[in-house]
């Protein structure tokens, strides 16, 4: 049964658990899914919500209807700045930014369910994914300088995804790149048949699942944490979540399993 992430009757974002593993839906089908300023709120506030529920494990980040998402809602989008200017329009980015960022931050690894278009917005939002299964007939652009609007903010995800060369080419072209070359430029991990996409989604999340929560999250933040960073730093950091990683009760756990030649005997959340 699904949740409504909503301050109304409509429903924005859908909220399914199905056990250990929860899956929102972007729900504005009609609209491809496009992203509106109350929309962000509702992602995000459902994002850091099952961040802090210790039973989710694997977020599922899906979408209804023919698309993925195609991006910011222009109509949003020129309401904003027609009541506030500029600095709403700022704010605007902003939220969304914090969005993406969420995303990143929780620990449960985020999957994006790609199928149809991923533009703008949309095609970041499957960038800062921790990990993306796309159906063979998905689309990716970051299309706004077709617009005259340079994808500045899907542009920072995307370039941490991809080469930087591959990544400056769809910014500055808006052209479309099919899933298999989305998969070879490193934007997605897998490509299946569209019957076939929540079948290797449901196998993925079973097998993060099967691996310990502690060790998952704690080393979600190190990876991204260390990107940032110079070498010498990175290497401190990661030699810091190792030493801490290794104490803990369920690597131990572990460990003696291999030595004595047993599967590990973890308990659930």
């Amino acid at each position: 049964m699904a949740d409504a992430v909503s301050g109304g009757d409509d429903a924005l974002v859908l909220v399914d658990r199905m056990g250990s593993i929860a899956r929102l839906t972007l729900n504005r089908p009609e609209q491809f899914n496009a992203l509106t300023g109350e929309m962000i709120g509702r992602l995000d506030g459902a994002l850091r919500s099952l961040g802090a529920d210790p039973s989710v494990r694997v977020i599922v980040l899906a979408a209804a209807g023919r698309a993925f998402c195609a991006g910011h809602d222009l109509r949003d989008v020129q309401q904003t700045v027609a009541a506030g200017g500029q600095v709403a329009a700022a704010e605007l980015f902003a939220r969304c930014s914090r969005m993406m960022q969420t995303i990143q931050t929780i620990p449960q690894p985020v999957i994006a369910r790609v199928h149809g278009i991923a533009t703008a917005a949309g095609c970041q939002l499957v960038a800062m994914c921790d990990l993306a299964v796309a159906s063979s007939d998905a689309r990716f652009a970051v299309s706004g300088v077709n617009l005259g609007l340079f994808c500045a903010t899907p542009g920072v995800a995307l370039s941490r995804n991809m080469s930087r060369k591959q990544a400056f080419e769809m910014l500055v072209t808006g052209e479309f790149i099919d899933a298999s070359t989305a998969f070879e430029r490193g934007l997605i991990n897998r490509v299946v048949a569209a019957d076939s996409l929540d079948h290797e989604i449901a196998s993925l999340a079973a097998t993060i699942c099967a691996k310990p929560a502690d060790a998952i999250g704690m080393g979600k933040q190190l990876f991204y944490r260390q990107l940032e960073m110079g070498i010498a730093g990175a290497y401190q950091l990661a030699g810091q979540t190792m030493a801490c990683n290794l104490v803990a009760e369920a690597t131990q756990e572990g460990i003696e399993a291999f030595l004595e030649k047993r599967p590990p005997r973890w308990t659930a959340p």
